[in-house]
């Protein structure tokens, strides 16, 4: 005999396989999936780089649960793996860490930054860009003001300045980490950095049409360690990440004295050619 395929009738549901009996579309199951699924999403927002073990111990959920969960957010797309180096000797294998993709962020409602771009852009259209520039600057004096204390209670390291950059970012959801990239010789010593990586940017959108953002985020961050510093890459520029190239070779910096930044030296500050200590 010949296996036939069932036909459903006109009126008739075709039946149900063994795998989705008791699981019907669209019903508690799916509702409840859809759930655990945005509570998941929600969780690598705010922890990631996170390991699929460290999701079930913040949601009390089995790995296998997890990896479910995350597999199904893969597949759409709103999250990516990254493969992170461990510290320490022997580290072995990148450990394997999910973060948002670009995708994910953009999906989280991205209403208000495309107000904001509008507004900027009719800005720079009526004042010019060193008006978006002036933006900018107000915008993150407010972050070099509530993070300067704290990184200068690291001391004049700059490596622990660094650390204490990435604490700091992290609070504020830009999942930021310090990695120490020793030189081993014959490299001299001063080759010797710290990266810094943010895997999340609040306004990702946005600094992709005002690259100025991110400009003056870099400026920041070198008057905060001390040191001039290098962008590597960006989220808002297509990368995984933003990554900034901390030098550590001068092996400590005076904690300095500030001022409030003002309006009327942005024409003095370049990216790049901070003052150096």
């Amino acid at each position: 005999m010949t296996n036939a395929t069932a036909v459903p009738l006109a009126g008739h549901e075709a039946p149900l396989a063994p795998a989705d009996r008791g699981r019907p579309a669209g019903g508690p199951v799916a509702d409840a999936d859809e759930r655990t699924r945005d509570r998941v999403l929600s969780a690598v927002l705010e922890h990631g780089p996170v390991s699929a073990a460290e999701l079930g111990e913040l949601l009390g959920f089995t790995p296998a649960a997890v990896r479910r969960h995350l597999d199904h957010l893969s597949r759409e797309g709103v999250i990516e793996v990254k493969r992170v180096a461990k510290s320490g000797a022997g580290a072995g294998r990148p450990a394997r860490r999910y973060v948002l993709s670009s995708q994910g962020q953009s999906s989280l409602g991205n209403d208000y930054l495309d107000i904001a771009a509008l507004a900027l852009q009719q800005l720079q259209k009526m004042a010019g860009p060193d008006a978006v520039r002036a933006f900018a600057v107000e915008r993150f004096a407010d972050m070099e003001r509530r993070y300067a204390p704290e990184i200068d209670k690291a001391g004049p390291d700059v490596t622990d300045r660094a650390r204490a950059l990435a604490e700091a970012l992290s609070r504020d959801n830009f999942v930021a980490s310090a990695a120490s990239i020793e030189a081993k010789p014959p490299l001299p010593a001063a080759l010797s950095s710290v990266q810094l990586c943010q895997g999340h940017c609040p306004i990702q959108q946005l600094a992709a049409r005002f690259p100025v953002f991110c400009d003056v985020e870099t400026e920041v961050f070198a008057r905060l360690v001390g040191v001039d510093v290098r962008r590597l890459s960006t989220l808002a520029r297509g990368g995984h990440v933003c990554t900034t190239h901390i030098p550590t070779g001068r092996l400590s910096v005076p904690v300095p004295t500030r001022q409030p930044a003002a309006p009327a030296s942005l024409h003095e500050v370049n990216n790049h050619q901070q003052e150096r200590p």
